[in-house]
């Protein structure tokens, strides 16, 4: 397919709607900077707020649409990781970008992956598992893959928040431990890269004979190789990759545009302000939220695992070295250590996670339980 024809083919009328709509917000937040920056009444704070989620909620479905056709076109694990990558990337700039800026952000980088690990690793997965267990009674995964994400999730998650208060000062690492910490976390991330889209791709497929029979399976072994496909649709994979890029940057960039309207309003309530961050995180992630459920809906488990297990993965292993990097050229101290709440239920939510995906099939029981989880998280932001 020529890029010409691709181009035609996915910028409808829908897609451009979308584009448009999302930099056009983003611009006129732009131009109004000065104006939110006053005293705002509580009706407009709330009013502007809602405008901004409702563009949200709009180009993330533009998002979830580029990446299904994605996945459908490269199968799996290479097209969930087209929107991982997107999704995960960009969040990373925009925290070294906090990071860089005015201020003293030393802990911007533990709070909001603690509240990304949390809403994935129990709101997202609970949802998808409560609606798919529901829809189709139970769901399977391909155990040696979801292992490998468990593995690499124990491993970065100790390493971000619990081992910095046991070896280093004050919860942040030394420059001897940061630059170690780096190199490993760099390596490990890109040898996982490296499996599982090579020798172990097989690992990170759909199991379930029946949703490969019903067509709903985006990659199986039946499937040519992945430089086959790319050679053939090679016009089609860039554009849809491009297109899906520049409908995600206005979701990230309206959801932190958005942090002091919601810092006000939150303050106002008197509401705790980890919550802001909560919220904001919750969507950054709402294309990759959305994609997960409807995978889910389909009864594609090891989908829902390569999105929100994958997700996770790349976003310890991306913003750890990243903001370590950082500080280290800027001097800055970066916390890291959490506080024995948050690691406990960090604890909590990685044994249910194995004990969740080590069954033979998950079922809307082990979603219930991730939800409680969540709910427990909720809780303790509130005491």
């Amino acid at each position: 397919m020529s890029a010409s024809t691709a181009l035609r083919g996915v910028l409808t009328g829908s897609v451009i709607a979308r584009i448009v709509l999302g930099w056009v917000a983003v611009a006129l937040l732009s131009l109004a900077s000065g104006f939110l920056a006053g005293s705002l009444s509580m009706p407009l704070v709330f009013t502007l707020l809602a405008l901004i989620v409702g563009v949200i909620i709009v180009c993330s479905g533009g998002v979830v649409t580029q990446a299904e056709h994605l996945a459908h076109r490269l199968g799996d694990p290479y097209g969930t990781l087209v929107l991982t990558l997107s999704i995960v990337g960009i969040e990373v700039i925009l925290i070294s970008a906090v990071m860089l800026g005015p201020g003293d952000h030393h802990t911007i980088a533990r709070d909001s992956v603690m509240a990304t690990v949390m809403i994935v690793l129990n709101l997202v997965i609970g949802l998808a598992l409560l609606v798919g267990g529901m829809h189709h009674n139970n769901l399977q995964v391909n155990r040696a893959g979801i292992s490998a994400y468990l593995s690499m999730l124990v491993v970065l998650i100790a390493t971000a928040f619990a081992i910095p208060a046991v070896i280093g000062t004050d919860g942040a690492y030394n420059t001897a431990q940061a630059i170690t910490i780096v190199t490993l976390t760099v390596i490990l991330y890109a040898f996982f890269l490296y499996r599982q889209t090579g020798a172990q791709h097989a690992d990170f497929t759909e199991t379930d004979k029946d949703v490969v029979a019903s067509g709903n399976v985006h990659g199986t072994e039946l499937r040519p190789g992945i430089g086959a496909i790319f050679r053939e649709h090679k016009g089609e994979i860039l554009t849809r990759a491009l297109v899906l890029l520049i409908t995600v940057i206005p979701i990230v960039l309206l959801s932190h545009d958005m942090a002091s309207l919601l810092d006000d309003g939150l303050n106002r309530l008197g509401a705790p302000i980890a919550l802001s961050g909560i919220i904001i995180a919750m969507i950054v992630f709402l294309p990759e939220a959305i994609t997960t459920v409807r995978a889910a809906w389909g009864g594609e488990g090891q989908r829902v695992v390569n999105l929100a297990h994958g997700a996770l993965v790349s976003c310890v292993g991306l913003t750890l070295p990243v903001v370590l990097i950082i500080g280290l050229l800027t001097g800055q101290t970066v916390t890291l250590a959490e506080n024995p709440t948050n690691l406990l239920l960090l604890g909590i939510s990685l044994a249910l996670s194995i004990a969740t995906f080590n069954s033979q099939k998950v079922t809307a029981i082990h979603g219930g339980a991730h939800l409680f989880v969540f709910i427990l998280y909720a809780l303790s932001v509130f005491s």
